[in-house]
């Protein structure tokens, strides 16, 4: 008689997102069992317009901006307040600008205007996983928004980290997040892996990946990691849930 209404979730899950991206949403809700709730607070981030506009190569300062106070400390002590049980930052850019302790610095300053709520943030959740799969060289696929300069600084940030990075590119597709398909990233990607990489990590929350981790890593042989999906894995820890329901986005699931 009576019909779903998105009330009987086993855990609630907060998300920092900018303002103008559906990216993170729609991978986040597409991996998500049905029973874990997902609910979006929307930051200024002055690099995309309306309608999800935003320019074919990324501009460093609104991404260094978009770490910083007072717009996403406001939406993450808001996002807060709603019974949700750990937050996520959903940008990767960030972190590659700002470096792994900037990150860290970020994080913490979060998790106070959180009012001591987990926050998990998108390039700290992969270095978490890597270490989990015990992958110490790794190949860096990033966005075709991110420039050269963008792309090794995040190399910089994996190799401040600790790992070897054997391969790091923005990727060689048309640069604009509607224009990329799972098959096609997968057919770019695949030919340029490296042998020598244990795990392939692929940066931006609002690059379309997800889709395609389950066909590289069976083609590949090895693990795929994407921002969304390590960032997924990060907050259900964070919140004490099980991380074994998300099904066919990758080994790095069977993890708790």
């Amino acid at each position: 008689m009576w019909q779903p209404d998105g009330w009987d979730v086993r855990v609630r899950l907060g998300i920092l997102t900018p303002h103008a991206d559906v990216g993170p949403e729609s991978e986040l809700r597409a991996m998500a069992p049905p029973d874990v709730g997902l609910h979006t607070a929307r930051v200024p981030f002055a690099a995309m317009g309306r309608g999800g506009a935003m320019d074919p190569v990324l501009p460093l300062a609104p991404v260094r901006a978009f770490a910083e106070p007072p717009g996403v400390d406001e939406a993450a002590a808001l996002l807060a307040a709603a019974p949700v049980a750990a937050i996520a930052f959903a940008l990767t850019s960030s972190a590659y600008v700002i470096g792994p302790r900037g990150e860290g610095h970020m994080l913490a300053r979060l998790g106070e205007r959180a009012h001591g709520l987990p926050v998990v943030a998108t390039c700290a959740a992969a270095v978490e996983a890597l270490r989990v799969l015990g992958a110490g060289r790794i190949a860096l696929v990033d966005p075709p928004w991110f420039d050269d300069t963008l792309s090794d600084l995040g190399r910089g940030y994996y190799e401040d980290c600790g790992f070897e990075v054997a391969y790091a590119a923005p990727c060689g597709l048309p640069s604009g997040q509607t224009l990329i398909g799972p098959a096609a990233l997968h057919d770019w990607v695949a030919p340029r892996v490296p042998d020598a990489a244990e795990a392939l990590v692929i940066g931006g929350n609002g690059f379309r990946a997800v889709g395609a981790i389950g066909a590289l890593e069976a083609t590949l042989g090895r693990p795929v990691l994407s921002a969304n999906q390590v960032l997924l894995w990060a907050a259900l820890r964070a919140a004490g849930a099980e991380t074994g329901g998300v099904a066919g986005y990758g080994r790095l699931f069977a993890h708790p």
